[in-house]
């Protein structure tokens, strides 16, 4: 179990740990404060479907977004696969020059915003946009114009270079976008913790609300990491699956055969919004967002802390922020790259904080359909969290074929469950020891 000082504080003063009598972790006596908030709009761009429609329905039907690349040739390098954005056109979400003067994930972000809103039903005339956030989780940022301008520096000297470069590369230009086109005035944030970012800009946006510091938050991550630059540099980590022969199945999380995550790319926002500001204008409602927690491993740069130490204290503090008992999780959404470290010690983080419920409560990881979304990841599967929320069906983790008996949970393999899913928790880790758990749940007007 997960050891923490007695009445040690979880994020801010939201909620507090407690031991039993045996020494061993609960949640107890938990005091909620702050506003409560909801989720009202959704945008999501994904390698299965682009629109909140269409990423439902690929994750319904346990769809494979995976693919040979097509973008550039793959030959050269290690992994030669990937989840990539299908059918996306920025012209259908902006002007002709500003798709010249954003980076691909910067038209992601913009997009997705566009979907989040026009989901939510928001009428921006109507509302005071000084009360409107936004919060934008990258964890690369315009990195293919980088490797692009850095060549034009090179062949055709520093007078060739854009000046759009910077604007375009930079991390916080995703959030300044959205907010110069929707003129949304409210606080904003960018947050950069490698594959945990967008779901630690989801923690950012709740704690805003909670703290009244807006109505309204427009959050989430974006990400465009399908260029050479990053597929060399992650396939020289050798952290990428090299099944280039079966590109379908490269990406199986929790299978004793797995060898890497498969990039994808993409990105998420959703309206996070006060319940009562909600309620005034009738908006839809798919979940409550309850619970965030984040801790750090002091560790390594790369490999997670042994046995999952780090993300077992982050879904911990999670839990005892949403005022929510292990017993109470319907569904986990793992984080599941499908690399060897990250599956076995997420696995093992798992039974530290549920013990011998670890083994009943299902356990699935959407990488195995979209790829690894990187800084994007965290937002696109909390989003296939409201999914089996408001679907009643939990997503699949495809391609698992090879059963590990160090990984021997209910993954929920290669089939979509029909199952009442009321909590879910949902984890996101990132390089230099970042960890982020999530809690979402059904909606209750009582």
């Amino acid at each position: 179990m997960v050891e923490l000082k007695e009445g040690s504080r979880s994020n801010d003063c939201y909620g507090t740990f407690h031991k039993n009598i045996q020494g061993d972790y609960i949640v107890g006596s938990v005091e909620l404060v702050g506003k409560r908030v909801v989720i009202t709009g959704i945008g999501a761009l994904t390698p299965i479907g682009i629109g909140k429609e269409d990423f439902f329905a690929g994750l319904k039907a346990g769809k494979n977004g995976i693919s040979r690349i097509t973008r550039f040739d793959p030959e050269p390098f290690v992994s030669q696969m990937a989840g990539e954005l299908k059918g996306f056109d920025p012209h259908d979400y902006m002007d002709r020059k500003d798709v010249r003067r954003m980076d691909k994930f910067c038209q992601y972000a913009v997009a997705a915003a566009h979907q989040a809103i026009k989901d939510s039903g928001l009428k921006l005339d109507q509302e005071d946009l000084e009360r409107i956030g936004v919060v934008v989780g990258t964890g690369i940022g315009g990195i293919e114009t980088l490797a692009e301008q850095v060549l034009v520096l090179d062949k055709r000297g520093p007078g060739r270079v854009s000046p759009f470069f910077i604007p375009m590369i930079i991390a916080n230009m995703a959030a300044g976008q959205i907010s110069i086109m929707y003129g949304l005035k409210g606080p904003s944030l960018t947050t950069v913790s490698a594959c945990a970012s967008s779901a630690d800009a989801l923690g950012q946006a709740l704690r805003m609300i909670q703290h009244g510091e807006a109505d309204i938050v427009l959050a989430g991550g974006a990400e465009a990491p399908v260029a050479p630059t990053a597929l060399a540099g992650f396939g020289s980590m050798r952290a990428l699956s090299t099944r280039n022969q079966d590109p379908e199945h490269a990406c199986c999380p929790f299978d004793k055969a797995r060898d890497g995550f498969v990039m994808g790319e993409g990105a998420g926002l959703v309206i996070l919004e006060e319940l009562e500001h909600a309620r005034a204008r009738g908006a839809q409602i798919y979940g409550e967002f309850v619970g965030y927690g984040a801790t750090l491993d002091a560790h390594h740069i790369t490999a997670p802390a042994p046995e999952g130490e780090g993300a077992a204290r982050a879904m911990a503090a999670a839990l005892a922020d949403a005022g929510v008992e292990p017993e109470q999780i319907d569904y986990v959404n793992a984080h599941g790259t499908s690399t060897e470290y990250n599956d076995l010690y997420e696995t093992m983080a798992i039974k530290t904080v549920f013990g011998e419920r670890a083994y009943r409560v299902p356990v699935s990881s959407t990488k195995s359909m979209i790829g690894h979304l990187l800084g994007a990841a965290g937002v696109v599967e909390f989003i296939a969290s409201l999914c089996a929320i408001n679907e009643n069906l939990i997503p699949p983790t495809i391609n698992y074929e090879h059963p590990d008996p160090e990984c021997d949970l209910d993954y929920v393999p290669n089939k979509p469950r029909p199952a009442q899913v009321n909590t879910v928790l949902a984890n996101s880790f990132g390089f230099g020891g970042h960890n982020v758990a999530l809690v979402v749940r059904r909606y209750d007007s009582d």
